[in-house]
């Protein structure tokens, strides 16, 4: 079980109104609005979700994500991006750690001022995520 919601002040509902983060015992939640009706949905549902659309955006392109990864934090030694490359071929299990730590507040804010946006129904599917710098499914 998770111990935060990983995308907290990041998710929305269809209508883009913000879903709050709250518990519900010692389950992380996302809540939604369903005509006054407040919907509380495990918020590693949802964000079990959206880590697997960005898994598979990064599938394949391991080893220039890493290369482009060494680059950014200065440390392009061969063995510093074939370590990279490693943690990125093996994220199911870096993503299970990432959701019981969670993402620090600066880093949602961060990806908040970017643009980045998940869109769940009241049932807690994702309908959509809007990546900055990502072709979007719609026509935006």
């Amino acid at each position: 079980m998770t111990k935060k919601s990983l995308f907290a002040g990041l998710v929305f509902d269809e209508s883009n109104r913000p879903a709050e983060s709250a518990y519900v015992g010692d389950e992380p939640c996302y809540v939604v609005d369903d005509a006054g009706f407040r919907r509380h949905i495990p918020s590693e549902q949802v964000d079990r979700a959206v880590l697997a659309q960005m898994a598979e955006l990064i599938k394949g392109s391991e080893d220039l994500v890493s290369e482009q990864a060494a680059k950014m934090i200065g440390q392009e030694d061969p063995f510093s991006v074939a370590a990279i490359a490693t943690q990125l071929k093996n994220m199911d299990k870096q993503f299970d750690n990432m959701l019981q730590v969670g993402l620090p507040e600066e880093a949602r804010a961060y990806l908040g001022m970017l643009g980045f946006k998940i869109i769940i129904n009241v049932h807690g599917e994702v309908v959509s995520v809007k990546q900055p710098g990502a072709a979007s499914d719609d026509d935006e």
